[in-house]
């Protein structure tokens, strides 16, 4: 017995031993192969296949991103607003007035606050990366300030983790990309903010300018009778058919110069709210303005306008009436106000013209208060500290409205610049140190 057990033992390779049952190797001893225990072993996946697997799940997904774009882009097709709730850390799209597209966000983490405020996007870049926090990929970035922060795809952890950024999932930034454009408004508040329709007295109304009266050019007798032909000489007819046709060219000439190199309205460079969306790595979109040609008058009749809505901003700080248009800014005048109290900051933007052709259809937005309020805590281990108080707006949309006395001149003359998309801001604010050359009207509440 004890023979047949030895011989058994030295029939056994070590190798067939159990995982766990096996010594570990002897010095000199050739290396073993490493056998995996049963329930690690998974059978390897063609590469072919894997390939293909990916191949498919990314095209699945990019169909999917471009469906949902196209189906938003379907849905946005009036004036569109983009509303940030910093409480709720959500997005909220509008199209003329009503919602169509809402989206977690990540904005600005402690001590790098996303600044709240009335701001509009102003560049666009698909490929954008960070110049200031290591060359950092922000794809799908939409700006609302020069000094540094945007809309763009993001980590969205749901509660603020960004340095003042407004970080969007992959798929919404991508479908918002392809939806807004260059002079959308963006809104961001402490607490939710909703567009209203709104009618009042005050808002302006569209007023045509004056066709000038066409002066039909006087023709001389004596100039008739030098470009009449006889009928009996051949030569004479030429030579009174050739000044009439050489005149008649060069009016036409004019007249097609003038027309084909004129700025068009959807021209990129000139139209502060078309983006023409490109190819799949586009530049930068950005606005430039372009320098007047001519030195504005009071209320810049002078100064040549750049297409796109006008915008009014009155700031009961400075005690003035600023116009932009194309963002471009067309002249200022100063205001009165009725009482002491505040307005707190009001947006009302014309939506479509009524069908009476003169009356706009209107929307309200009244910012919350949002200001920094030391609240005393009832718990003794929360004593002194800080605590974010959302206070509503000073005064409603329409009390605020009350308030302003507007000079007719200068309502006359933004009157004949209204169209769909064009906005009025009331503030207590001033203008910000944000507004300058390419950008709208920015105001910060905080």
């Amino acid at each position: 017995m004890l023979a047949s057990t030895a011989l058994l033992a030295l029939a056994t390779p070590a190798q067939a031993l159990p995982y766990n049952l096996q010594g570990a190797p002897q010095p000199g001893a050739a290396p073993q192969p490493y056998y995996a225990r049963p329930d690690a072993v998974r059978p390897a996946k063609p590469t072919g296949m894997t390939t293909a697997l990916r191949v498919r799940e990314k095209a699945a997904t990019a169909s999917k991103d471009k469906d949902g774009t196209q189906d938003l882009a379907a849905r946005a097709t009036g004036v569109l607003t983009v509303v940030i709730a910093i409480d709720k850390q959500r997005l909220t799209l509008y199209s003329d007035g009503q919602p169509v597209a809402h989206s977690q966000v990540s904005t600005g983490q402690a001590g790098h606050a996303t600044p709240t405020g009335v701001f509009s996007i102003i560049q666009r870049d698909r490929w954008h990366r960070s110049n200031l926090y290591g060359n950092a990929p922000m794809w799908f970035m939409q700006r609302i300030t020069w000094s540094g922060v945007a809309m763009h795809q993001g980590v969205v952890p749901n509660h603020p983790a960004s340095h003042g950024c407004i970080r969007l999932p992959e798929a919404f930034a991508r479908q918002m990309w392809g939806t807004t454009k260059i002079g959308a408004r963006v809104v961001v508040a402490y607490g939710d903010v909703t567009p209203v329709a709104f009618s009042h007295a005050k808002l302006f109304t569209l007023k045509r300018e004056p066709d000038e009266p066409k002066i039909e050019p006087k023709v001389e007798p004596k100039l008739e009778a030098r470009f009449e032909a006889k009928p009996d000489s051949t030569d004479a007819s030429s030579a009174a058919v050739k000044p009439v046709l050489d005149v008649t060219q060069f009016a036409a000439t004019a007249k097609g110069t003038t027309a084909s190199d004129a700025p068009k309205v959807g021209g990129p460079a000139l139209d502060a709210i078309t983006y023409v969306l490109g190819s799949s790595r586009e530049a930068p979109t950005t606005f430039e303005p372009v320098k007047p040609r001519t030195k504005s008058a009071a209320l810049g009749e002078d100064r040549p306008l750049k297409p796109g809505p006008v915008s009014v901003f009155i700031s009961r700080k400075e005690g003035k009436l600023f116009v932009r248009k194309g963002f471009d800014p067309v002249f200022d005048v100063p205001v009165t106000f009725e009482g002491e109290a505040p307005f707190g900051t009001h947006v009302y933007t014309a939506i479509a013209l009524n069908d009476d052709g003169t009356t706009f259809r209107w929307h309200a937005m009244s910012m919350p208060g949002g200001a920094t309020a030391v609240k005393k805590a009832d718990r003794k281990a929360e004593k002194g500290k800080k605590v974010e108080v959302v206070t509503g707006p000073a005064a409603t949309a329409a009390q605020a409205l009350d308030r302003v006395n507007i000079p007719p001149e200068a309502a006359e003359r933004i009157s004949q610049m209204m169209s769909a998309g064009s906005s009025l801001i009331i503030s207590d604010k001033g203008v910000s140190g944000e507004t300058g050359k390419g950008t709208d009207f920015i105001v910060l509440t905080r």
